[in-house]
This record gives C-alpha cells, structure tokens and sequence, in this order.
C-alpha cells in the first residue's frame, strides 16, 4: 500500500489516501511516528465528527513532549487551535476582537503592492535567467531548469510571510529568520526535538521582546489588538498572546503559501482551465474554492480524541482513540462531488474542508482567500505564458503529517 503521510510526491499522496479511502471512510493505522491513529477520508464523515462534541482536541498534540519544557508548552500551546470550551470559547471571542474581517479587508491594498513588488523583483531575475541561459533557447534542451526560478522563493513563500508579519506588527529585519524558525514549528514531527525547541525558544524571545514593545507604544496592528482586547475585566495573558502569535506565524502563513503554490501548479498542469479563467476573470473566487477542493494546503488535521465511544459509518469509535482527519481524500469524495480527481472551476459546489469545520474552523480563511485570489490574479496578468520548467516530473512536496507543500516549483514566466 501506498505511504500518504511520507511520500514526497503530490500524486503518490492522493494514490496512497484513494486507496485507504476505497476501503471505506474509517481506516486505522499507526502513523509513521508510531502512534495507532484512527483515520477518516471520507467528506460527511469528516463533517459530522469535527462537529460532534465528543471530539475534543488532544492534550497530548504538541510536538516532542518527551523533550519540550513545561515553560515552552506553556508559551506555545494556549490558543484556541489547541483548546476545547469553555476555553476555546473565549479564547475565540477575544482573538475575534481584534482579528477583524474589517482589519483583513483593509489589507487588500497593502496586499496588491506587496504581490506587485514581488512580480516586479520577478521580472528582473527572469531576464537575467534568460540572458544567462542564452538566447538561443539552450536551457530548456538541457533539461528545462536553466533559466527557470523557484515560484516558492521568489514569490508564493515571501507574499504571507510579509503579509502576516505587517498584519501582526514584526519588524522587515526580523521576517527571514520567522522563516526559517517557522518552517521547523510547523513541520516539527520530521525535525528533532533539538531543532524544534531552538526554532521555538528564538521565535518565542523575540515575539516576547514586541509584546514589551507592543504595550509601552501600541500602533494599528494585530499585536496591539490583540493586547488591548477585553471582554469585560478579561484579557490575554503573556502565555495567550505569545501562543496565538506563534499559531499565526507558525501555520497562518504556511497553508497559504501551499494554497498559492498549489493552486498555480494545478492550473500549469491543466492549460484549459487556466485559459478559461483568464479569459473569464470573474470566476477567479470560484477557482480559487475549487483549488483547495482539489490539492488544498493541508493533508490532515492536527489530531484529536474521542472523549466517549461513537458510533459512524458502520463503525464504533471507542473512547480515548486518536483521530486523524485526512482532509485530501475527504475533499474529493465520491460520494460527495462527480469527478473528484478532475479540476474544473465552473462546478456549482466546490464544498470543501480545506479550512477545517466546526469550532476550531480556521479563523484566518477570510485572509488567506484573499491573498490567494490577489496572488493569482496578479501573476497571471504579468506572465500569461508563465509554464513550468519541466512538466514531467511532479513536484516534491515537504515530508510531514499535516501540510501538503510543495517544496519547489520551477517555472519559465
């Protein structure tokens, strides 16, 4: 059987998941670290469970809790992602205070100049790519990657990251090194304690360091909102705020590279539907929907447990079982849409769990919607013959439990 969690190949991982889902929408298997995990691939199974009250986040979820400090988990994991009511409850009504559809809509413009600078620094490294390939087409004979840049680098990878750390208040010096500190975070489980408890510690210090900043000399940003919010006499703690900034930087900005880089390759991989949605740019929030229907930025949720025995699809889910929504396989569901393996933008209902369901449904989908269709609308315009720099090999993707990332993707613009 096919490997979903480890292969690094996009296709392999929806072969891997099609097969375990073939078997039925309930599967158990033990994860490559070792956990006994209960696996659900199908689409109203997912839905049912992630709202049913007797699935509740695990508090065992973090990552190397063998190895990690009591003091790090404490700064880490008070967010409402890892909580269940009451706490996530108000958790949730005081981070809503402050993270806005009004503070994410006045973003639009500061997002439609950033993509531009990118597309801007895009088209000068493609001409000097070209002038160093040679005119005379040489590159693409040795192979397609001479002459080609990396979309992940230069613009799918840099557009969230500067979006998320204006949007939250972090200075420009400081955003390579949350770079490198959040790709370690968010893809813990292939990275040793080691390396995840430095990437935590630095990011935790310096996120420490702009709250100080943040309360002595409050600006029109989300740290400022978000130490400011009240509900009555209640607030944030420390521990509150470092963990939601860190659930921000660490995977707010993660899933929408992937929805980016995603959603680019699925349209070079099918010219018909990227020509039809240039030709029709109306139907770009449609497309941007059925993108994450059909290779979203996440291939599972982060676990959970059942706290009572449960009863679904001809199956008894007993208590303290370890859940994993695999949300790929759910998202193309046989029983839920026609032709799910097949990419079409003009369906009626591209329903979709890319963004989760139920209470701990993302509360930063609004922001990294409008970043997808802003950085897809704005690249093909530039680079309406953009392709890619070898159309047959499929892209590697990041080893990991939860992301469906594409590492790379080599493009001719």
């Amino acid at each position: 059987m096919r490997q979903p969690f480890t292969e690094t190949s996009g296709i392999a991982r929806h072969w891997g998941f099609e097969d375990l889902a073939a078997n039925g929408p309930v599967q158990r298997l033990t994860l490559f670290t070792g956990v006994p995990v209960c696996l659900i691939t199908g689409y109203a199974e997912t839905r049912e469970l992630l709202a049913h009250p007797d699935v509740v986040r695990s508090p065992l979820e973090g990552p190397h809790r063998d190895t990690v400090m009591d003091d790090l988990i404490a700064r880490t994991e008070q967010h409402m992602l890892g909580a269940n009511p009451p706490d996530h409850t108000r958790l949730r009504k005081l981070v809503t205070a402050a993270f806005t559809r009004r503070r994410i809509d006045a973003m639009e413009p500061r997002i439609r100049e950033i993509a531009t600078e990118l597309l801007d620094q895009l088209s000068g490294a493609s001409g000097t790519a070209v002038e160093a390939g040679g005119a005379s087409g040489a590159g693409d004979q040795a192979g397609g990657r001479a002459g080609a840049v990396d979309l992940v680098d230069a613009y799918s990878y840099p557009l969230p990251i500067t979006v998320i750390c204006e949007l939250i208040g972090i200075p420009a010096i400081r955003r390579a090194e949350f770079r490198r500190w959040s790709s370690v975070i968010v893809n813990a489980a292939v990275h040793t304690a080691e390396e995840y408890v430095e990437a935590a510690t630095l990011m935790l210090d310096c996120v420490h360091d702009l709250i100080v900043d943040k309360q002595q000399s409050p600006s029109d940003d989300l740290l400022s909102g978000l130490i400011q919010a009240r509900d009555g006499g209640d607030r944030l703690s420390e521990d509150e705020l470092t963990s939601m900034v860190f659930l921000l930087l660490a995977a707010g900005h993660e899933t929408t590279v992937s929805l980016i880089t995603n959603g680019v390759h699925a349209l070079l991989r099918h010219p018909e539907q990227l020509e039809l949605l240039k030709a029709e740019p109306e139907r770009l929030p449609a497309a941007v929907e059925e993108l994450l229907r059909y290779d979203g930025p996440l291939q599972a949720a982060i676990p959970y447990l059942t706290q009572a025995p449960i009863d679904i699809a001809g199956q008894r889910i007993a208590a303290g079982e370890v859940i994993v929504f695999a949300l790929l396989p759910a998202n193309r569901d046989i029983r839920k849409v026609e032709r799910p393996d097949e990419l079409d933008i003009t369906r009626d209902d591209a329903a979709h769990l890319a963004f989760g369901h139920g209470i701990h449904h993302c509360l930063g989908a609004p922001l990294a919607r409008l970043e997808g269709r802003i950085a897809l609308e704005l690249l093909f315009e530039r680079f309406p013959n953009i392709r890619l720099a070898d159309p047959t090999q499929d892209p590697p993707r990041t080893p990991s439990l939860l992301m469906n990332a594409i590492r790379e993707l080599p493009v001719h613009l």
